[in-house]
């Protein structure tokens, strides 16, 4: 496919999203009223994609590729797709005499390598989604960063099941087995131990060969978990938020939203938050509350309140660049805070619950901090719904989570959620706890999408709760290794499943086993970077020169095998 195609697809894709987040975050803040989240996304986006393309279509020839079908169009010179995609050959069960095998996707970076120099190899883990949303960070972010500094060879590989690397022809519960930890790790130490790369004659393979593993979030628990299960093969892992704790109640995950986000903003949501948990226990003043936000016909409360924690989720979408960083979670803030009457800013800096910003309503007197979440509801939720409120946000009904076709790409991440890594989210389980969500987010709401989504099969059936064993027993808070970096943001939602948690113990950071904490950094902040470091803002700047030096320096103790 030629760069022109890839740049439109890239137009659409963008105009698209450029409203919401992805699907994929959805899913890994909302479980079931996420895969509603998901498919309101996917409709919207579907809507775009077919109005933009109707808008080009034969109005920019230089967006179009020529073939033996399109005589009538003159093409314009295109440059080149540097990164093709690339295919190497996997068995589905590397723990079975099974001869059944799918091709995994790959993309390579050569500008710096120098044939005959022995590598190393950067290789970054895809993770949870279509290794393509991971390219970016093959030409300016950390893959090129690191292969131009060691003049390496720079890789993305797809984890298997997602993008295109798919070895199953549905997705059902049965065909869903083989998505795991174990499976997974072994694709990338095969890869390792096996690639041949195009254009590259000379052998890199593992372990004759420095293999340096690169992983962000899920991905970076994984880099750390090669590093373990495969320590002959992985000479370096960097494990960026990597999630190494896996736990069934994640309530963390908002807890740190709280106390880095504005205060102000984190008032308002608490306040809303009690109080509506209080009226909707009312049953007399509930259809009235739920009115407020457009979901009076919304049959269960959990469901109603499930969509109120759904702006929380922008925190995550924050980057440092931003070129890819989302400012929603800013939006959200302001919008909460802004007057509702005229131009009188003056009442936004009242206290809650002071007379003058109190409305007077059915329910009540209601700050107008709640009106205004009412009303961000509506416009960036409810208005999204073109069929009833229970059709687009409820979630009892188990038929809306049975489709298995390969499109339902939500089923994937939340069936690894439900099989070994847990991440429910909940409200904190002391209810005196400060919380901004509603305490009906239990363990039992977030959970049921696994009983309603994965019916037992004939070969495999879900637990009744997610094997978290499998994830901690590889190293859990305490994962460490020679050549292993552990590198987290200070405000990362994640934090508190990564090394850096409060709940782990503190330690030395060091060349051999680097530990870093990034100031003010949310998500996997060292992952992104720019053509010229320089440029960079002073704290990713200074990681990536970190990163550098502790790479630079365990290569000069590389030894093959042979050697030693």
């Amino acid at each position: 496919m030629r760069l022109a195609v890839v740049l439109f697809s890239l137009t659409l894709f963008l105009a698209a999203n450029a409203a919401s987040p992805s699907g994929a975050d959805y899913i890994r803040a909302h479980g079931a009223q996420g895969v509603n989240l998901w498919r309101l996304a996917s409709r919207e986006r579907a809507r775009e994609n077919s109005k933009l393309t109707s808008e080009n279509h034969h109005t920019t020839p230089g967006l179009v590729v020529q073939d033996s079908s399109t005589a009538g169009f003159v093409a314009h010179t295109e440059e080149p797709n540097e990164f093709p995609d690339q295919w190497f050959t996997q068995p589905v069960d590397h723990f079975s005499r099974s001869s059944d095998t799918f091709q995994q996707r790959y993309w390579i970076n050569t500008r710096h390598y120098t044939p005959g120099s022995g590598g190393p190899v950067i290789v970054l883990d895809g993770g949870e989604t279509s290794g393509e949303d991971r390219i970016p960070f093959l030409d300016t972010g950390i893959v090129e960063i690191l292969a131009r500094a060691t003049g390496g060879v720079g890789v993305v590989l797809e984890h298997r099941y997602y993008g295109k690397s798919i070895p199953v022809s549905d997705l059902s519960t049965d065909n869903l087995r083989w998505l795991n930890n174990d499976q997974a790790a072994a694709d990338s130490a095969h890869f390792m131990k096996n690639v041949t790369f195009p254009g590259i004659d000379e052998d890199l393979t593992a372990p004759n060969t420095p293999w340096i593993y690169y992983g962000g979030s899920y991905a970076g628990a994984r880099a750390a978990h090669v590093k373990v299960l495969y320590p002959d093969i992985v000479y370096g892992s960097i494990a960026s938020s990597g999630v190494t704790h896996a736990s069934l109640s994640n309530w963390e995950y908002y807890d740190i939203i709280r106390n880095a986000a504005d205060p102000t903003c984190i008032a308002h949501i608490e306040r809303t938050m009690t109080i509506v948990d209080a009226l909707i226990q009312l049953p007399y003043i509930k259809r009235y509350v739920k009115s407020l936000f457009g979901l009076q016909d919304l049959a269960h409360d959990d469901d109603f309140v499930s969509i109120l924690e759904a702006p929380l989720g922008y925190w995550q979408a924050k980057v440092w660049d931003p070129a890819v960083g989302s400012t929603k979670f800013d939006e959200f803030c302001a919008f909460l805070d802004k007057p509702r009457f005229g131009n009188d800013s003056i009442m936004s800096l009242l206290p809650f619950g002071d007379e003058d910003r109190l409305d007077h309503h059915a329910a009540g007197k209601i700050d107008l901090s709640i009106l205004n979440y009412a009303d961000y509801i509506k416009e960036n939720y409810v208005s999204k719904c073109d069929t009833s409120m229970e059709d687009c946000f409820g979630t009892y009904d188990d038929s809306k989570f049975l489709d298995t076709g390969l499109d339902q790409e939500w089923r994937l991440w939340q069936f690894q959620v439900c099989t070994e890594w847990g991440y429910f989210f909940t409200a904190p389980p002391d209810p005196a706890h400060p919380k901004i969500v509603s305490r009906l987010m239990t363990l039992d709401y977030a959970s049921k999408i696994c009983k309603q989504a994965y019916p037992a099969g004939k070969h495999f059936t879900v637990p009744p709760m997610p094997n978290v064993t499998a994830v901690n027993a590889l190293g859990d808070f305490g994962i460490a290794a020679d050549r292993l970096a552990i590198i987290d943001g200070e405000v990362d939602p994640w934090r508190p499943c990564t090394p850096h948690s409060s709940y782990a113990a503190d330690r030395e950071d060091t060349i051999l086993r680097p530990f870093k904490l990034i100031p003010d950094a949310v998500h996997h902040y060292d992952e992104y970077g720019f053509k010229n470091i320089s440029e960079e803002p002073e704290e990713i700047r200074k990681i990536h020169g970190e990163m550098i030096v502790f790479v630079m320096e365990w290569l000069k103790d590389f030894q093959p095998p042979s050697s030693r």
